[in-house]
């Protein structure tokens, strides 16, 4: 990684009750377990060494919390389009749940009924690299798993819908830069320093 060259941090916020249960979680505004509470205080270790220019969160309490715990001294700056993917009709229900009416299920490739479109959580995730790119300097985001997912294929300049190919655990850490130049933006490093035994929503 050349250290002349803007980074962005991604990081997922910690662990929630319906993580542990594997439901799809869009906008419910849940709090961190003791447990995800735990996660983003130990992630900090892995983030203390950090300097950024800027640091943006989902307005989300997952992600602002786990902002707060993991980098406490830091101004987190609340963005929109980081919030997570709008599920409608599907929000908290696990895949298993919607398979029995939809076999074959998968979010990407077919969507929610009454929800957000993929296409749209990718406009927002283009907004977002959009301010990065002007603005400058290395920014840590804080945010959910398919936003984040998402934001990293069209920082290489991928379909959103490649999202999926890309899993990303609870209080993870991924970084995303340049290799020669800024005609030449890369994913350094993906899903690191995984602190919980399931990627679930």
């Amino acid at each position: 990684m050349n250290p002349a060259l803007p980074v962005v941090y991604l990081v997922r916020h910690a662990g929630t009750a319906w993580t542990l249960t594997a439901q799809h979680t869009g906008r419910t505004d849940l709090p961190l377990t003791e447990q995800g509470e735990r996660q983003a205080r130990e992630l900090g270790a892995s983030l203390a060494a950090l300097r950024v220019d800027r640091m943006l969160s989902s307005p989300l309490q997952r992600a602002r919390r786990t902002a707060e715990l993991a980098m406490p001294l830091a101004r987190v700056e609340a963005d929109d389009d980081l919030m997570e993917w709008d599920y409608g009709a599907y929000e908290g229900r696990r895949t298993a749940e919607i398979e029995v009416e939809r076999p074959g299920w998968r979010l990407f490739r077919d969507g929610c009924p009454g929800g957000e479109t993929l296409e749209s959580v990718g406009t927002r995730a283009d907004r977002v690299l959009g301010r990065i790119r002007a603005a400058g300097g290395t920014v840590l985001l804080v945010g959910h798993r398919e936003v984040l997912r998402i934001l990293a294929v069209r920082w290489i300049g991928l379909a959103p819908i490649e999202g999926r190919r890309l899993l990303l655990a609870t209080a993870s850490l991924s970084v995303l830069g340049y290799d020669h130049d800024v005609t030449e933006p890369v994913i350094h490093a993906w899903n690191g320093r995984i602190a919980a035994a399931t990627s679930a929503r």
